[in-house]
Formats: C-alpha cells, structure tokens, sequence
C-alpha cells in the first residue's frame, strides 16, 4: 500500500474566526470555502504542500449523529478536549511568538517535555489544541 495523509477535519463553531486564525495567525492557504452562515467548510493548508489540508467543518452535522451524541461534542468542544492536531516546525520560538501575537489563546510555552519533544500548544477559536513541535 502507498497511502498519505491528504486532509484532516477540525469542527469549527464560528467559521470566520476560524479563518483569520488558520489564514492570518498560522499563515495558511485557503484552498477551499463552500457554504453559508455556520454551515461552511473551509479547507487550509501550509504553503508549499498542497497535498495536506485540513478541513475546518461544522461539527456534528452528520444526520447519523443523535441529539445526546451532538450533546456531548458541544460540550467537549466548550472544554477544549474534541478536537487536536500536531504541527511542525524548525523554529518553535519563532512560530511561538508569531502565534501569540496573533492573540491565540496559549495553553503551554514552549517546553521541552520529559520524552524527548520540545513543543508548545494553543487554542484556535472553536477551543481545538493545536500543538507544534519543534524540527530537531
């Protein structure tokens, strides 16, 4: 088998928030914006690789999802614990600062944790973790 990550989703609540902070704050392409009002999906992707996206989506729309079930991820998704990604990059303090300065809400400083990863994390706008790791 031959297989690579092509997009990933992250649910958005607030789809033009969610923009500006993967657009503007984290510096990535806009590949792809359809929809309306809150039912849009938006497709983001780094500069330079635009075989990797992620896909910034309304959560629990799939009309397979009951109402306890939509229940649950808005309140996992108001704690910050439903959804994650783990970037990249070879200048952590750098990114770091950019990211802050873009008035992301930080979780974690850079730090170099006990199992050998140096990295720091924030909080986009729909409270999903992003953290970056450090290129070593």
């Amino acid at each position: 088998m031959n297989l690579t990550i092509h997009t990933t989703a992250l649910p958005h609540v607030d789809p033009d928030a969610s923009l500006a902070f993967y657009r503007d704050v984290l510096g990535f392409e806009v590949r792809n914006d359809v929809g309306q009002g809150r039912m849009r999906w938006i497709t983001v992707g780094p500069a330079g690789q635009p075989d990797t996206s992620i896909l910034l989506a309304p959560p629990a729309v799939d009309p397979g999802i009951t109402d306890d079930e939509r229940r649950i991820i808005a309140e996992m998704m108001a704690k910050g614990t439903y959804g994650w990604i783990l970037l990249a990059t070879p200048d952590l303090d750098g990114t770091f600062e950019k990211v802050r300065a873009g008035d992301a809400e930080v979780v974690q400083e850079p730090t170099e944790q006990p199992y050998g990863i140096r990295d720091c994390a924030f909080r986009d706008p729909a409270g999903n973790l992003i953290r970056i790791q450090e290129l070593r």
